[in-house]
């Protein structure tokens, strides 16, 4: 294994997951206050599942986002 290629295919997938999920939380929460489903003063859970194919990883990470 090329511990280099591996640190960096690593990295991309990591910024491709932040980029991607911070867009659609962002727009999840303003398209439910738009539709009254939210006041904008809440703290929400959230939970992240990883798994890696081919291995036995399978994580959840919980945590909370708030919004005021």
């Amino acid at each position: 294994m090329n511990e280099d290629v591996f640190n960096m295919s690593v990295r991309q997938f990591l910024k491709k997951v932040g980029i991607t999920s911070q867009r659609d939380i962002e727009q999840a929460v303003r398209d439910a206050i738009a539709q009254g489903s939210l006041q904008g003063n809440e703290t929400l859970p959230a939970k992240m599942t990883l798994t890696l194919g081919h291995t036995s990883l399978n994580i959840t990470i919980d945590g909370d986002i708030k919004l005021e």
